[in-house]
């Protein structure tokens, strides 16, 4: 029994799909003044039409609930649409920056950052990276300033000893 009736229900929507999509693209075309945004927005509100046809259907006025739904689809469309600037011509230069070439250009060096306690990495590339001082490093984390000098000391140790340079350059006191 169920069955049946939800094929009926196939059957009435089908047919009301065949009966009125020409009226309803037209309509859509009065509202777009577009062919193809037309067909697009009628597919579209008969897509959601069809998800709610027995609620919709039971009502009594199924082509309202379309035109309803089309309307609201065009106006959210045109919104989007007024968003948008289109240029003639997209600008050829892009970002470029020094510290991200700087850091591409060694990769075996990040891949030993990346290698290193997250303490140590974190104040390594605070320091060396964003030219952190020590102060600003240990409010920024929230450490003492000794944690700071101690958490860099071992990182620049353990990065030594990983990428092989074995001359230990002065840290610098900030």
């Amino acid at each position: 029994m169920k069955v049946a009736r939800e094929v009926a229900m196939v059957d009435s929507f089908e047919a009301f799909v065949t009966a009125r999509t020409p009226a309803l693209v037209r309509y859509e075309f009065v509202l777009s003044g577009d062919r193809h945004d037309a067909a697009d927005l009628a597919q579209e509100a008969l897509a959601r039409l069809g998800a709610r046809w027995a609620r919709v259907s039971a009502k009594g006025d199924p082509e309202a609930y379309v035109r309803t739904t089309m309307a609201r689809l065009h106006i959210s469309w045109w919104r989007r649409r007024r968003r948008e600037h289109p240029t003639g011509s997209v600008p050829e230069r892009g970002y470029e920056d020094e510290g991200i070439a700087r850091a591409d250009g060694d990769a075996g060096l990040w891949r030993a950052v990346r290698a290193l306690p997250t303490r140590q990495r974190v104040v390594l590339v605070l320091r060396y990276y964003e030219s952190m001082s020590d102060e600003e490093i240990a409010r920024r984390l929230g450490i003492t300033r000794g944690t700071v000098r101690s958490q860099a000391a071992r990182g620049l140790d353990k990065l030594r000893a990983d990428t092989g340079v074995r001359t230990q350059e002065p840290v610098t006191r900030r």
